[in-house]
């Protein structure tokens, strides 16, 4: 088949930094053409694949401080991924609900998978205008906020098979990596951690400062009335 995966831009793929999405996207596109389909990903430029990158913008967003306004470099490439429809059998995007508008007005098949939280209010607005736009959900619990929308399938995200091997050893400790923000659920972290009586150690990624600040001193200092 002759696939276009459509990357958001804002990591590299793989990310070189944080980037829990875009390392699915590698090794999607990667196992892909193992299987010996024709895959093009669109991506930004610092990326490294095995499938044919079309470089949409130089390098990652995140890590080019020049770019100021990164929906306007996401909106110029959906209208590249349109002008090339016609040369995939599947277009499959990772750019939340951005496609959903455009891509409902062309014949090529398409699918998103949506990697991220769907519980706020506007979501509802979203998946209520577009009801049946194909989508993939990352887990069942997922689905939950937004129950209405056109799901065919949870595929759970994967990794290659012996990236991680499980060593016969005691654990020292618990390891905590991502993003920090409370749908990352730290809280529940910690307490497994201490219900375990394991050391939890954290490496984490603070994408807005004030914001973290304020999950953290909330986390740390509950109001009394918690």
């Amino acid at each position: 088949m002759q696939i276009a995966q459509i990357a958001p831009l804002t990591e590299a793929i793989p990310p070189k930094l944080y980037g829990g999405t875009e390392r699915v996207i590698s090794w999607l596109a990667d196992e892909l053409v193992a299987l010996g389909h024709d895959v093009v990903l669109f991506a930004s430029g610092d990326s490294q694949t095995s499938a044919n990158l079309e470089a949409c913008w130089p390098k990652a967003l995140r890590l080019d401080g020049s770019v100021r306004d990164p929906n306007a470099l996401h909106i110029a490439m959906l209208e590249r991924v349109r002008q090339r429809a016609h040369d995939f059998d599947l277009l499959h995007f990772h750019l939340d609900y951005y496609p959903f508008s455009l891509f409902s007005r062309q014949p090529t098949s398409f699918v998103t998978t949506l990697h991220g939280r769907l519980d706020l209010p506007e979501h509802q607005v979203v998946f209520a205008t577009f009801p049946s736009i194909p989508v993939i959900s990352i887990s069942d619990a997922q689905r939950r906020p937004v129950a209405g929308a056109g799901w065919i399938r949870t595929i759970h995200h994967g990794l290659p098979e012996r990236l991680l091997t499980p060593q016969p050893v005691a654990p020292a400790y618990f390891a905590f990596l991502g993003r920090i923000s409370p749908e990352k659920a730290v809280d529940q972290a910690i307490w497994i951690a201490k219900r375990c009586g394991v050391p939890l150690a954290f490496l984490l990624t603070c994408l807005h400062l004030n914001l973290t600040l304020q999950f953290l001193t909330e986390l740390v200092f509950p109001p009394a009335n918690l």
